[in-house]
């Protein structure tokens, strides 16, 4: 076997080793958390309007940084306080509820692997409730635009993705290791 056909083989050997440790190191990181559930149930129809709303995830949520909100179809706001996280759910409090119609579930939470989580369930009061809304104020959702609505979702076009970070590493790793094996078998 020829020198350079060695080389060739090394080469791609360290090329195919370095592809799978970076794809395959990455597949943990870019498991994000994933929507499993909700309280009162995504589509639900209630007669009367819940306490509170839970939103449940399949990790463990960060406290802080967590918003959840409730709009009615007067494009007034019943959530009552901050969400609160616990475990691998979100809660807020809701106020009793006004005119029968749907209403909107829009949340962005902080998992615990530091990635926002958004988006926006609903359900339908079918009877009207005694309660009145807030206005919504310096948010999407004061311009008609529901929370997780495509308005919302090009306003926050940061979040989630993949993270470029294992690229670069992968790519400096790569590039490092090929340089390293080219003066080594340079000087054989």
């Amino acid at each position: 076997m020829s020198r350079v056909t060695r080389l060739a083989g090394r080469v791609v050997a360290v090329l195919v080793a370095a592809g799978l440790a970076l794809f395959l190191g990455a597949g943990p990181a870019l498991a994000h958390a994933q929507l499993e559930g909700s309280d009162p149930p995504d589509g639900a129809s209630l007669a009367t309007g819940p306490s509170s709303v839970t939103i449940r995830f399949s990790d463990t949520m960060q406290t802080g940084f967590n918003t959840v909100t409730v709009i009615g179809p007067d494009r007034l706001a019943y959530q009552d306080g901050d969400a609160v996280a616990a475990n691998d759910s979100v809660t807020v409090k809701v106020k009793p509820l006004g005119p029968a119609g749907k209403y909107d579930i829009g949340y962005r939470v902080v998992s615990d692997d530091g990635h926002p989580v958004s988006g926006v369930l609903s359900f339908t009061l079918t009877q009207a409730g005694t309660g009145t809304g807030v206005p919504v104020n310096g948010s999407p959702q004061a311009s008609g635009a529901a929370p997780g609505s495509t308005a919302d979702a090009a306003a926050d076009s940061g979040s989630g993705g993949s993270p470029v970070w294992p690229w670069i590493v992968g790519a400096v790793v790569l590039v490092g290791g090929g340089v390293a094996l080219a003066l080594r078998l340079g000087k054989s």
